[in-house]
């Protein structure tokens, strides 16, 4: 079958997607029964693929219709071969000759119009995923194929669970040589709200004040504050040019809001990954001369109320670091597990880790 490539162990197998169409095909039922967690590597692919394929082709594939591949595909005769451009690594397992095989973990290796991302990682088996004995054999034959695919310098950093994170980046350092950052890129929760978790408010915007969907008039204070965002990050700083790239993209694709402070665009809000039931808070800035004014709080409520209850979706969720004060805005709006509170089963821990000498992308 074009576009797929495997190497497997006895029991362990790994499948390489050279499209996002053939990625989903494979994964879709599984990535929709965990829509909210997958939605880091779901929306990146739902991208790739055109809007009536996303929305019917794959909405209705099922688990049967990928086992029906599975018998179908003569897997051992794919190796793993080097790519360029996006590509996705699918690791799979079998209880016992006869079973289906599971879905384990998920690999993308994707890029965007300012360069390429990190290396996102996924499973829908969280729990597995704190055991090294189920973890090592997995990420031997992930790494051991993701060394076929591309040069070790384009795996900058990776980011996910924190526990496959961990375990993954010492892995991959093992087998390339390539250390591990001393400090993590990022260190984060992963919330979501949804209509039984959202709080409104009954506070007044103030006289003259409005919040709304950024415009082509607003790219220059709005590139502004994208390259604030990414400067603040240390890790990924952008020149204004690219930020104005950014900040392009953002607005002529609908997927910036601001709050506009009688003309001055004092705060950011970008939700760039969506799928059929989640959409995801990419990006939240206020500019420091604005902050302490509940400008984000206003924001970032009005754009979860919008997407709740107006565009429809089930949930919307976001990463929020750990020791970022930005967690007591999220929480009054009702996303869940912030500031200390109980951590429902759906806030899971994430990192991203660098790796030292490699090509810098940019997210």
């Amino acid at each position: 079958m074009p576009g797929i490539n495997a190497s497997s162990s006895r029991d362990i197998f790994v499948l390489q997607h050279d499209t996002a169409a053939c990625f989903l095909s494979y994964t879709a039922p599984f990535l929709r029964r965990h829509e909210a967690s997958s939605n880091i590597v779901l929306a990146h692919a739902l991208k790739r693929v055109d809007a009536q394929t996303a929305l019917s082709g794959f909405e209705f594939t099922s688990e049967f219709d990928v086992y029906a591949r599975f018998r179908s595909d003569d897997l051992e005769s794919y190796t793993p071969r080097p790519t360029r451009g996006a590509f996705w690594l699918t690791v799979w397992s079998h209880s016992s000759p006869s079973s289906p095989p599971t879905l384990d973990i998920v690999l993308a290796c994707v890029d965007w119009t300012l360069g390429d991302y990190p290396v996102f990682l996924w499973t829908p088996n969280r729990v597995s995923a704190s055991s090294s004995a189920w973890l090592a054999p997995r990420l031997e034959e992930l790494t051991a194929h993701l060394n076929c695919c591309v040069p070790p310098e384009r795996v900058f950093s990776v980011f996910g669970l924190t526990s496959l994170v961990k375990a993954f980046a010492r892995t991959w350092m093992h087998r390339t040589g390539f250390m591990i950052e001393p400090e993590p890129f990022y260190a984060a929760l992963f919330s979501y709200c949804n209509a039984g978790s959202f709080r409104d408010s009954e506070a007044p915007l103030p006289e003259g004040h409005r919040l709304r969907k950024a415009t082509t008039v607003d790219l220059e204070p709005v590139a502004q504050l994208c390259k604030e965002f990414a400067d603040d990050s240390i890790f990924f700083p952008l020149s204004i040019e690219r930020a104005r790239i950014e900040a392009r993209e953002l607005i002529s694709k609908g997927l910036l809001w601001v709050y506009d402070a009688a003309g001055d665009i004092t705060t950011i809000c970008a939700v760039t990954r969506n799928s059929h039931r989640v959409s995801a808070i990419t990006k939240v800035y206020t500019t420091p001369r604005w902050r302490r004014r509940g400008c984000a709080e206003y924001l970032v409520r009005e754009v979860t109320a919008q997407l709740l209850f107006n565009v429809g979706k089930e949930s919307v969720v976001l990463y929020v670091g750990h020791e970022n004060n930005a967690q007591r805005v999220y929480d009054r709006v009702g996303f869940a597990g912030l500031c200390g509170k109980d951590k429902p089963d759906a806030v899971e821990d994430s990192i991203e880790l660098g790796f030292v000498g490699t090509d810098r992308g940019h997210w």
